[in-house]
Protein backbone atom coordinates (compact mmCIF):
# COMPACT_ATOMS: atom_id res chain seq x y z
CA UNK A 1 0.00 0.00 0.00
CA UNK A 2 1.06 3.63 -0.76
CA UNK A 3 2.27 5.89 2.11
CA UNK A 4 0.44 8.54 3.32
CA UNK A 5 1.24 12.59 2.12
CA UNK A 6 0.67 14.99 4.31
CA UNK A 7 0.28 18.36 2.62
CA UNK A 8 0.81 21.65 4.56
CA UNK A 9 -1.15 24.89 3.37
CA UNK A 10 -1.60 27.70 5.46
CA UNK A 11 -4.44 30.06 4.02
CA UNK A 12 -5.48 33.96 4.17
CA UNK A 13 -7.60 35.74 2.07
CA UNK A 14 -7.18 33.63 -0.91
CA UNK A 15 -10.70 33.08 -2.26
CA UNK A 16 -9.43 34.12 -5.59
CA UNK A 17 -6.90 30.98 -6.11
CA UNK A 18 -7.57 28.58 -3.21
CA UNK A 19 -10.36 26.45 -5.73
CA UNK A 20 -7.22 25.96 -7.99
CA UNK A 21 -4.87 24.43 -5.66
CA UNK A 22 -7.11 22.26 -4.15
CA UNK A 23 -8.38 20.98 -7.10
CA UNK A 24 -4.96 20.29 -8.53
CA UNK A 25 -4.01 18.22 -5.31
CA UNK A 26 -7.07 15.87 -6.12
CA UNK A 27 -5.83 15.75 -9.37
CA UNK A 28 -2.96 13.83 -8.26
CA UNK A 29 -2.30 10.56 -9.51
CA UNK A 30 -0.78 9.42 -6.41
CA UNK A 31 -3.88 9.49 -4.17
CA UNK A 32 -3.48 8.40 -0.77
CA UNK A 33 -2.59 12.09 0.54
CA UNK A 34 -4.27 14.22 3.60
CA UNK A 35 -4.64 18.11 3.09
CA UNK A 36 -4.23 19.90 5.56
CA UNK A 37 -5.15 23.42 5.96
CA UNK A 38 -4.92 25.95 8.64
CA UNK A 39 -6.59 29.22 8.05
CA UNK A 40 -4.96 31.84 9.74
CA UNK A 41 -8.36 34.29 10.47
CA UNK A 42 -9.28 35.10 6.62
CA UNK A 43 -12.02 37.79 6.89
CA UNK A 44 -12.90 36.58 2.20
CA UNK A 45 -14.85 33.37 1.63
CA UNK A 46 -11.46 31.08 1.71
CA UNK A 47 -12.75 29.38 4.52
CA UNK A 48 -16.21 28.67 2.81
CA UNK A 49 -14.81 27.64 -0.39
CA UNK A 50 -12.66 24.53 1.48
CA UNK A 51 -15.40 23.80 3.43
CA UNK A 52 -17.26 23.23 0.16
CA UNK A 53 -14.44 20.67 -0.86
CA UNK A 54 -13.46 19.39 2.94
CA UNK A 55 -17.57 18.51 2.79
CA UNK A 56 -17.49 16.10 -0.54
CA UNK A 57 -13.85 15.18 0.39
CA UNK A 58 -12.82 13.42 3.93
CA UNK A 59 -9.04 14.22 3.17
CA UNK A 60 -8.99 17.62 3.31
CA UNK A 61 -9.22 19.08 6.42
CA UNK A 62 -10.01 22.50 7.60
CA UNK A 63 -8.51 24.19 10.95
CA UNK A 64 -9.82 27.66 11.50
CA UNK A 65 -7.18 29.61 13.96
CA UNK A 66 -9.13 32.02 15.94
CA UNK A 67 -7.17 34.69 15.42
CA UNK A 68 -4.61 35.92 12.99
CA UNK A 69 -1.18 35.15 13.92
CA UNK A 70 1.15 34.40 10.53
CA UNK A 71 1.97 32.58 7.64
CA UNK A 72 4.56 30.81 10.34
CA UNK A 73 2.06 29.78 12.60
CA UNK A 74 -0.74 28.82 10.13
CA UNK A 75 1.95 26.55 8.94
CA UNK A 76 3.44 24.85 12.38
CA UNK A 77 -0.64 24.83 12.94
CA UNK A 78 -1.17 22.37 10.26
CA UNK A 79 2.17 20.68 10.51
CA UNK A 80 1.15 19.41 14.18
CA UNK A 81 -2.50 18.06 12.91
CA UNK A 82 -0.05 15.49 10.11
CA UNK A 83 -0.30 11.91 10.31
CA UNK A 84 1.03 10.93 6.79
CA UNK A 85 4.77 9.64 6.38
CA UNK A 86 5.46 12.12 3.88
CA UNK A 87 5.39 15.76 4.48
CA UNK A 88 4.78 18.65 1.59
CA UNK A 89 4.25 21.87 1.78
CA UNK A 90 1.78 23.87 -0.57
CA UNK A 91 0.78 27.47 -0.52
CA UNK A 92 -2.66 27.91 -1.10
CA UNK A 93 -2.10 30.15 -4.47
CA UNK A 94 0.44 27.73 -6.05
CA UNK A 95 -0.60 24.61 -7.74
CA UNK A 96 1.32 20.97 -8.65
CA UNK A 97 1.33 19.67 -11.79
CA UNK A 98 -1.34 15.99 -11.70
CA UNK A 99 1.83 13.57 -11.40
CA UNK A 100 3.45 15.85 -9.04
CA UNK A 101 3.57 13.24 -5.68
CA UNK A 102 3.51 10.18 -7.95
CA UNK A 103 6.89 11.30 -9.36
CA UNK A 104 8.26 12.67 -6.22
CA UNK A 105 7.14 9.35 -3.81
CA UNK A 106 9.14 7.39 -6.70
CA UNK A 107 12.36 8.97 -6.86
CA UNK A 108 12.22 8.92 -2.88
CA UNK A 109 12.20 5.38 -2.95
CA UNK A 110 14.32 4.52 -6.00
CA UNK A 111 16.99 6.55 -4.52
CA UNK A 112 16.51 5.38 -0.99
CA UNK A 113 16.04 9.38 -0.23
CA UNK A 114 14.20 11.16 2.98
CA UNK A 115 14.26 14.47 0.94
CA UNK A 116 13.44 15.64 -2.53
CA UNK A 117 11.93 19.42 -4.65
CA UNK A 118 11.82 19.27 -8.11
CA UNK A 119 12.21 22.41 -10.59
CA UNK A 120 8.92 24.56 -11.02
CA UNK A 121 7.22 27.16 -13.42
CA UNK A 122 6.04 30.39 -13.03
CA UNK A 123 2.58 31.97 -13.61
CA UNK A 124 1.16 35.70 -13.14
CA UNK A 125 -1.79 36.22 -10.67
CA UNK A 126 -4.39 35.44 -13.30
CA UNK A 127 -2.93 31.98 -13.89
CA UNK A 128 -1.13 32.50 -17.02
CA UNK A 129 2.11 30.65 -18.17
CA UNK A 130 5.42 33.37 -18.05
CA UNK A 131 7.50 31.13 -19.49
CA UNK A 132 9.60 31.00 -16.95
CA UNK A 133 11.41 27.74 -15.21
CA UNK A 134 13.08 27.98 -12.34
CA UNK A 135 15.52 24.91 -11.76
CA UNK A 136 18.35 24.25 -9.35
CA UNK A 137 22.02 23.01 -8.77
CA UNK A 138 21.84 18.98 -8.99
CA UNK A 139 22.64 18.04 -6.79
CA UNK A 140 22.47 20.60 -4.15
CA UNK A 141 24.92 20.91 -1.66
CA UNK A 142 24.62 22.77 1.92
CA UNK A 143 26.94 25.33 1.07
CA UNK A 144 24.86 25.74 -1.81
CA UNK A 145 22.26 26.07 0.00
CA UNK A 146 23.89 28.15 2.65
CA UNK A 147 23.78 30.99 0.55
CA UNK A 148 20.47 30.97 -1.90
CA UNK A 149 17.28 29.30 -1.36
CA UNK A 150 17.03 26.96 -4.13
CA UNK A 151 14.11 24.89 -2.97
CA UNK A 152 10.56 26.42 -3.98
CA UNK A 153 8.35 25.32 -1.11
CA UNK A 154 5.40 24.68 -3.26
CA UNK A 155 8.04 21.13 -4.76
CA UNK A 156 9.53 20.03 -1.24
CA UNK A 157 8.51 16.85 0.42
CA UNK A 158 10.54 15.16 3.11
CA UNK A 159 10.17 11.65 5.21
CA UNK A 160 8.77 12.43 8.77
CA UNK A 161 9.60 8.73 10.04
CA UNK A 162 13.32 9.95 9.05
CA UNK A 163 13.39 13.86 10.01
CA UNK A 164 10.29 14.21 12.63
CA UNK A 165 8.23 17.21 12.04
CA UNK A 166 10.63 19.77 11.95
CA UNK A 167 8.96 22.81 13.67
CA UNK A 168 10.63 26.07 13.94
CA UNK A 169 9.77 29.10 15.76
CA UNK A 170 6.67 30.97 14.27
CA UNK A 171 8.11 34.21 14.36
CA UNK A 172 10.85 33.73 11.90
CA UNK A 173 10.64 34.71 8.51
CA UNK A 174 11.77 32.67 5.54
CA UNK A 175 10.36 29.74 7.72
CA UNK A 176 10.86 27.36 4.51
CA UNK A 177 14.40 28.15 4.23
CA UNK A 178 15.56 27.32 7.36
CA UNK A 179 13.63 23.74 7.19
CA UNK A 180 15.14 23.01 4.10
CA UNK A 181 18.61 23.93 6.03
CA UNK A 182 17.68 21.89 8.61
CA UNK A 183 17.48 19.15 6.42
CA UNK A 184 19.98 19.25 4.19
CA UNK A 185 22.58 20.01 7.25
CA UNK A 186 21.82 16.51 8.51
CA UNK A 187 22.29 14.39 4.83
CA UNK A 188 24.76 16.91 3.28
CA UNK A 189 23.43 16.65 -0.44
CA UNK A 190 19.71 16.96 -1.97
CA UNK A 191 18.64 16.02 -5.23
CA UNK A 192 16.08 17.42 -6.99
CA UNK A 193 14.07 15.33 -9.34
CA UNK A 194 15.04 17.05 -12.96
CA UNK A 195 11.64 18.29 -14.14
CA UNK A 196 9.03 21.31 -13.33
CA UNK A 197 6.63 19.36 -11.03
CA UNK A 198 4.33 22.47 -10.41
CA UNK A 199 3.41 26.11 -10.98
CA UNK A 200 4.95 28.84 -8.81
CA UNK A 201 2.29 31.88 -8.62
CA UNK A 202 3.88 35.29 -8.60
CA UNK A 203 1.42 37.94 -7.12
CA UNK A 204 2.15 41.58 -7.00
CA UNK A 205 1.32 41.65 -2.92
CA UNK A 206 3.43 38.51 -2.58
CA UNK A 207 6.30 39.23 0.60
CA UNK A 208 8.79 38.26 -2.22
CA UNK A 209 7.58 40.83 -4.38
CA UNK A 210 9.49 43.34 -1.92
CA UNK A 211 13.17 43.27 -2.38
CA UNK A 212 13.24 45.40 0.98
CA UNK A 213 11.44 42.73 2.70
CA UNK A 214 13.58 39.66 1.10
CA UNK A 215 16.81 41.34 1.78
CA UNK A 216 15.53 42.20 5.49
CA UNK A 217 14.54 38.59 6.08
CA UNK A 218 17.23 36.56 4.78
CA UNK A 219 19.51 38.85 6.92
CA UNK A 220 17.31 37.40 9.55
CA UNK A 221 18.06 33.78 8.36
CA UNK A 222 21.88 34.62 9.36
CA UNK A 223 21.73 36.54 12.28
CA UNK A 224 18.86 34.52 14.26
CA UNK A 225 19.00 30.98 12.87
CA UNK A 226 22.68 30.76 12.65
CA UNK A 227 23.26 32.76 15.62
CA UNK A 228 25.93 35.01 13.69
CA UNK A 229 26.94 38.35 14.58
CA UNK A 230 26.10 41.66 13.15
CA UNK A 231 29.23 42.40 10.88
CA UNK A 232 29.57 38.49 10.17
CA UNK A 233 25.74 38.21 9.10
CA UNK A 234 26.17 41.61 6.55
CA UNK A 235 29.75 39.86 4.90
CA UNK A 236 26.92 36.79 4.25
CA UNK A 237 24.37 39.04 3.14
CA UNK A 238 27.06 39.76 0.53
CA UNK A 239 27.67 36.51 -0.46
CA UNK A 240 23.99 35.92 -0.47
CA UNK A 241 23.15 38.81 -2.71
CA UNK A 242 25.99 37.75 -5.38
CA UNK A 243 24.32 34.36 -5.19
CA UNK A 244 20.86 35.44 -5.74
CA UNK A 245 21.32 38.08 -8.30
CA UNK A 246 24.55 36.29 -10.61
CA UNK A 247 24.85 32.75 -9.52
CA UNK A 248 21.08 31.64 -9.45
CA UNK A 249 20.33 33.29 -12.23
CA UNK A 250 21.72 30.18 -14.27
CA UNK A 251 19.12 28.32 -13.40
CA UNK A 252 16.37 30.45 -14.33
CA UNK A 253 15.07 29.83 -18.13
CA UNK A 254 12.96 31.08 -20.52
CA UNK A 255 10.67 28.08 -22.00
Amino acid sequence: MSELVSIIVPTYNTEKFIRQTIESVQNQTYQNWEMILADDASTDQTVSIIEEFAQKDNRIKLFKLPENRGNGFARNAALEKATGKYIAYLDSDDLWFPAKLEKQVQFLKANDLHFTFSFYDSIDEEGNDLNRRVESPNPLSYKQLFFCNYVGNLTAIYDADYFGKIILETTQKRQDWRIWLTIVKQIKIAKPVPEPLAFYRIRKDSVSSSKFKLIKHNFGVYREFHGYNFVFAVLLMMRFLYTQLIVKRRYIKKI
